[in-house]
């Protein structure tokens, strides 16, 4: 620990020294101007003309050479190597977004000679990636920055610590993070700003704080591949899009996250074949509205239907034409590998053509399993969260897969307590839940941000404490409908791709089924398919698994053989021939 704080010391008298005309004479200019100058090895080099080349085309000719020397400039390279060797520590708060959000940080600041560290005590520079679609959510990040002013406080100014809020939060509440942190935040970074990352922390390491939240009408992070931050190598996320056009009334997205834009279609397909390189057997498609997707870059080699928008439904946009539309897409994904699983969230049910249904049914990878969020079930409390449906359409919309797709499992979103919601337009919700059932849903008391719609219109007028009550009503009718649901899997035949140890017993596996549901199986060798050759079972193994017993969370089973993707699917299309024809 000495030995710590001794070269600590040295590296911070060392910065003092190198960085101190910067900090007295203010350039923040000279600062910004710092993150155009890279090393050869940073793939966002600077390769157009520098300020000395327009200086030498009004110098005479013997000047031109003085100017057009290569000597160092003193501060440009001392910036650019604050990343050498300083360890960055990442948390991630919210949603799948905000996963892929650290990754794409964490890969650019790698980029530029960072280390990250699993210890807050050994870090220099800690990061919360932040969630800011309920009050919850952000009660947690200001316990969590009391927190770190504690730690930064104990490690004073010879070992400083620089803390940064990123993501949703960020976006949200931009100068009060530092106004209101009493000292603590040093840097915050809206969504569309982690390319900055590096210039904002060299100006905190410049005695300054560092701000950056502005919006994109085109950010996608697009040719940055993200850099895994755990060590699972069997699942990752792939972000397609980024922002929201919907503007539902209680929705905080749209104004954190910026406007609709779709990542280009190439670059996707680039980093599937990536991750599939590298091992990964599932991966699940992002973005806050993912079958609303379009690539206006390319041209579309479908023939589109002309209605895009499920049977009775709406949206509040102008609807785009032209371009590579999710179908296409998922189609165009799920070739990349066919012993890949295919996965999406979060889509609006209004994009649910039938052209999207015929790819999920024809792709055996493309899994069967569908987040709908319904948020409510009484129209006049969706009218007035402008979610572009009825009741009916929705419940429509659920049969009507469950037509095309036998065997689709559901997920969903529920929001109790809305603006005005009274008892009888809740038990809609209720009864909605019953009438379709799911096998996960995430349920929430509504929550008021302001910016929305709602905070402009409607009054937060139902009581809290009847909020949780209606919160624990629906949680209560979930987990019976779901128990129901997975017993009927008890006796059968599931193929569960294997995710790893299981947290409560090492001694167990767990992974899930195409339909998203956690299995838990007993960790032994089993033979390989067409052998009698037995092999242990590792994380990213198809497993065929006799399930054996059910809850309302989880399967158990016993593994019986090693498949593939393929070969499952083939022998169960031939199953169901023989039966269909009494075989």
């Amino acid at each position: 620990m000495i030995l710590k704080k001794i070269n600590v010391a040295y590296r911070y008298s060392g910065l003092i020294s190198k960085h101190k005309s910067i900090v007295l004479l203010h350039t923040t200019n000279i600062v910004k101007s710092c993150s155009t100058f890279t090393k050869k090895k940073n793939e966002y080099k600077f390769n157009g003309p520098s300020l000395k080349d327009f200086i030498a085309k009004d110098l005479p000719q013997e000047q031109i050479e003085l100017v057009n020397n290569e000597d160092k400039i003193p501060y440009v390279d001392d910036m650019i190597d604050l990343g050498q060797n300083r360890k960055v520590y990442i948390e991630v708060y919210g949603c799948q977004m905000n996963v892929n959000d650290a990754e794409i940080v964490w890969s650019i600041l790698q980029n530029e000679g960072y280390i990250k560290t699993n210890s807050i005590y050994e870090a220099d520079v800690v990061l919360l990636v932040t969630c800011a679609i309920r009050d919850g959510a952000e009660n947690k990040i200001w316990t969590r920055i009391k927190q770190l002013r504690s730690v930064k406080r104990w490690r004073g100014k010879l070992d400083p610590l620089k803390i940064g809020i990123l993501g949703c939060m960020a976006e949200r509440l931009k100068e009060k993070l530092v106004s209101d942190s009493r000292g603590a935040v040093d840097l915050v970074a809206g969504p569309d700003s982690y390319r900055d990352l590096p210039r904002l922390l060299a100006k905190t390491e410049a005695g300054q704080k560092a701000i950056n939240v502005l919006l994109s009408f085109d950010e996608t992070y697009a040719e940055i591949k993200p850099v895994k931050l755990n060590e699972d190598k069997v699942t990752a996320y792939v972000s397609i899009m980024r922002g929201c056009d919907n503007m539902c009334t209680y929705c905080i997205v749209p104004f954190t996250r910026g406007r609709e834009r779709s990542r280009p279609v190439e670059s996707i397909l680039d980093e599937i074949k990536y991750l599939s390189e590298k091992g990964f057997k599932e991966v699940t498609l992002l973005g806050q509205n993912v079958n609303s997707y379009r690539d206006l870059s390319t041209s579309s080699f479908f023939m589109p239907s002309t209605n895009t928008l499920a049977s009775g439904f709406k949206t509040v946009y102008k609807e785009k034409k032209g371009g590579v539309r999710f179908a296409e897409l998922l189609n165009r994904v799920s070739d990349v590998d066919p012993e890949m699983r295919i996965r999406f969230t979060s889509p609006h049910p209004k994009d649910f053509p039938d052209e999207v249904l015929d790819i999920i049914l024809e792709k055996p990878n493309v899994c069967k399993n569908l987040h709908l969020p319904a948020q409510c079930g009484n129209t006049e409390v969706l009218e007035k969260m402008r979610r572009g449906y009825t009741r009916e359409s929705y419940l429509s919309l659920a049969q009507h897969i469950r037509d095309r797709l036998p065997g689709v499992t559901y997920s969903s979103d529920f929001i109790a307590g809305f603006c005005g919601e009274t008892d009888e337009e809740f038990e809609d919700t209720i009864s909605l839940m019953e009438t379709v059932k799911y096998h996960n849903a995430f349920l929430f008391a509504y929550s008021m941000r302001e910016k929305t719609t709602a905070y402009r219109r409607y009054k937060d007028d139902v009581p809290h404490e009847i909020k949780v009550k209606r919160v624990k009503m629906m949680f209560n009718v979930f987990r019976r409908d779901a128990e129901i649901l997975n017993k009927k899997f008890v006796n059968t035949e599931q193929l569960m791709l294997v995710e790893g140890e299981s947290r409560r017993d090492p001694s167990d596996l767990c992974g899930r089924t195409d339909g998203n549901i956690k299995v838990i199986i007993p960790n032994i060798k089993l033979p390989l398919e067409e052998s009698s050759l037995n092999q242990n079972i590792k994380p990213g193994d198809y497993i065929i698994v006799k399930i054996t017993e059910s809850n309302s969370q989880v399967l158990k089973g016993m593994p019986l053989k090693h498949t593939s993707l393929q070969e499952y699917e083939k022998n169960k299309k031939y199953q169901h021939l023989l039966k269909k024809n009494n075989v």
